[in-house]
């Protein structure tokens, strides 16, 4: 696989995927926080008008289920965590494409397109293992620290 081959094909297709991923995470992290806020700032409302609001502890009871709900779904799938991480890895990538790009160090010697794979492959590597170390711990049985 050539330089540019390698840019195209493999880096820039691993930018897009960490840029979908973080951006989708953050959606979903953020949409469930406004949730829970909004559930959370409705319910002493409708308790101080409970007597004239028709169902009041059933539709309190309903939002402190969606509360629940939210806060289980965010922190089972680990919304905020995975947008972080993968935003990190993203920007990561991009500076080494740059520095590789502007023969920058550590790219500026004979050896500067097997450090700069070297380099991304590393990084690519080292955030599958932090994932493939999550997906475990959420497993049934899963060990968790």
């Amino acid at each position: 696989m050539d330089k540019e081959q390698y840019l195209i094909e493999r880096l820039e297709d691993q930018i897009t995927w960490y840029d979908t991923k973080s951006k989708s995470n953050q959606r979903w992290f953020k949409s469930l926080r406004v949730i829970e806020l909004v559930s959370a700032a409705i319910i002493p409302f409708i308790a101080g008008y409970s007597e004239s609001v028709p169902y009041g502890t059933v539709v309190i009871g309903a939002l402190g289920v969606v509360i629940a709900i939210c806060a289980g779904l965010a922190s089972l799938n680990k919304y905020q965590e995975n947008w972080l991480m993968y935003r990190t890895t993203c920007e990561t990538l991009r500076h080494e494409k740059y520095l590789f790009m502007t023969n920058t160090r550590p790219y500026d010697g004979d050896e500067a397109f097997n450090q700069f794979v070297t380099r991304v492959e590393n990084l690519i590597s080292k955030e599958n293992t932090q994932w493939a170390r999550s997906i475990k711990e959420k497993a049934p049985g899963g060990q968790r620290k």
